[in-house]
């Protein structure tokens, strides 16, 4: 029996934390240089997408399972501008299109609602942005998730470690280690600091189907591999290990 595949987000799991010296406001969520994400902007989201999914009959008695994070929605709306200032400053373009619509589809959320709308803009945003050369996993981070595919019953107790490591270290693994690379370079040169009710902040790279695979809480020494779970799609072939891809919530 096979470790369960991991399963790829459009976006880039990266930890968030504040800056040293870093601003303090009252109702200030997030600093991206001088753009603020306040508090009231992360409520206003999620009271409109609780409402939306409260209205429908297919999704009204689920409404608060469906309704994301404060931390997701604090995440979306940081990374979302520095995907623009990078790209404004390197001058990338999209090579994708991301929809409300998909988002929607893929969360069951309204796509008329903001929140579906910036996940759309920040993942046709990272689809412009070159992830480099692929990333080799360290022994550690390897051993961290498999680690994590254990707890959530993901790898099997009859896959050893090796061959676990076999099957998980691939193209999409080191793919997203070189883009997540290349965001956290990035939030180091645009000032982006955190309210510390939301410290680490995190957003989803890799999971596995039953919960966390991979992320890293960045600017903390002896961070460890850690993730947020996204469903995965069903395998057209019982014995591949390649992941897929799908749109962040």
């Amino acid at each position: 029996m096979r470790a369960r595949r991991l399963v790829a987000v459009a976006t880039v799991a990266v930890g968030l934390v504040a800056l040293t010296g870093c601003r303090t406001e009252p109702g200030v969520a997030a600093y991206i240089g001088d753009h603020r994400v306040t508090e009231d902007q992360v409520t206003s989201i999620l009271d409109e997408l609780r409402d939306g999914l409260s209205a429908s009959p297919a999704t009204a008695g689920q409404a608060d399972a469906l309704l994301p994070g404060r931390d997701q929605v604090v995440a979306t709306l940081v990374l979302r501008d520095v995907c623009r200032e990078l790209s404004a400053d390197k001058g990338y373009q999209p090579q994708g299109q991301v929809s409300a619509a998909q988002v929607a589809q893929q969360t069951g959320m309204p796509a008329d609602a903001v929140y579906p709308q910036r996940v759309a803009e920040f993942s046709t945003c990272m689809s412009g942005v070159p992830a480099g050369e692929q990333v080799a996993p360290t022994q550690a981070e390897l051993a961290a998730v498999i680690a994590a595919g254990r707890s959530t019953g993901d790898i099997p107790a009859n896959v050893t470690d090796e061959e676990a490591a076999t099957q998980l270290d691939g193209d999409q693994l080191r793919s997203a280690l070189a883009t997540r690379k290349v965001l956290a370079d990035a939030i180091g040169g645009y000032d982006v600091s955190v309210n510390p009710r939301y410290r680490p902040l995190l957003f989803p790279l890799l999971s596995f189907k039953g919960g966390p695979a991979v992320s890293v809480p960045l600017g903390e020494a002896g961070s460890a591999v850690t993730e947020i779970s996204t469903p995965e799609p069903e395998s057209t072939e019982p014995g591949s290990a390649e992941p897929s891809a799908s749109v962040a919530p």
